[in-house]
């Protein structure tokens, strides 16, 4: 009976010894098998850090290899295909180069690239209020809110544009990440929107109102009167007080007309109405003496 145990133990471990070797086998088979890598094509791509505005040159790009399992569209295979185009985003290292991420070549460079057509970039004067504290940087949306004169006397607040984006603080056209005292915003408009902006800069006081860029919905807010915003009514029109018309004069009296002869001649001839004035007076007709 021990005999048995003995001979299947022994058997037992002998299949176990077979399925290891055979598994360890197959693992180094695998290993020394040769990868097969996947199939990559060349993009280009920022060599380092590029700012708004920048024209691209052949240092600021390089290719590296992308896998065609993950198609991007837009993208440049030559890095000829990109120079001499400005930028109207930043980028970041390694960050693809896409068509959409590019002015036209006949843009040129800088802040005039990366206005869209049909648009306008106006600056205004600020100060450290208006500028809501310095946190009204380059990127950020604002609504502009204008004070001014009625014509009756009072003051009048309107939004005059909502969800506008801001180009430039002073001359930088991108955000440090912080507060700054800034002395101008250039802010990106629409033709008729730059006109309603010089008007209410230059007629009135600006105020700018910091908004999330990922809310654009726009609201309809009614302009707030002083009166109406301190409960102070309107002076009251001055009362013109009215005078009767003076009675109409009385016509002067007819004179008296005589015929007159002498020697056969006849002639008439007027003499004055001896009215008396007393009588006239009292609204009555004068009294012949």
């Amino acid at each position: 009976m021990n005999r048995n145990r003995l001979l299947g133990g022994l058997a037992v471990a002998v299949f176990a010894g077979i399925l290891l070797s055979m598994f360890v086998y197959h693992e180094f088979k695998m290993a020394s098998a040769p990868i097969i890598a996947a199939p990559t094509r060349q993009i280009v791509v920022a060599a380092g850090p590029l700012s708004l505005g920048t024209r691209l040159t052949a240092k600021d790009l390089r290719l590296i290899p992308w896998p065609d399992s993950a198609p991007m569209n837009n993208t440049f295979a030559k890095p000829e295909d990109c120079e001499n185009r400005a930028l109207i985003t930043t980028l970041s290292e390694n960050e693809p180069i896409l068509e959409s991420k590019l002015a036209p070549l006949a843009a040129g460079g800088g802040l005039a690239a990366t206005i869209p057509e049909g648009m306008r970039a106006l600056s205004v004067a600020v100060n450290e209020v208006v500028a809501v504290a310095g946190f009204v940087t380059p990127g950020a949306m604002v609504d502009v809110i204008a004070t001014g004169a009625t014509s009756n006397g009072g003051n009048i607040t309107r939004t005059v544009l909502e969800n506008v984006r801001v180009l430039a603080a002073n001359q930088r056209v991108e955000s440090r990440g912080k507060p700054e005292g800034v002395t101008v915003i250039t802010l990106l408009v629409s033709p008729p929107d730059a006109a309603r902006l010089t008007m209410a800069a230059s007629s009135g006081k600006i105020q700018l109102a910091l908004r999330n860029t990922i809310d654009s919905a726009t609201a309809e807010i009614p302009p707030i009167l002083q009166a109406s915003l301190f409960g102070v009514n309107a002076p009251p029109a001055p009362v013109t007080e009215r005078r009767a018309a003076p009675p109409p004069k009385a016509p002067a009296p007819s004179p008296y007309v005589v015929d007159v002869i002498a020697g056969g001649k006849r002639e008439n001839k007027s003499f004055p109405n001896p009215s008396v004035t007393t009588g006239e007076s009292n609204g009555q007709p004068a009294q012949k003496q």
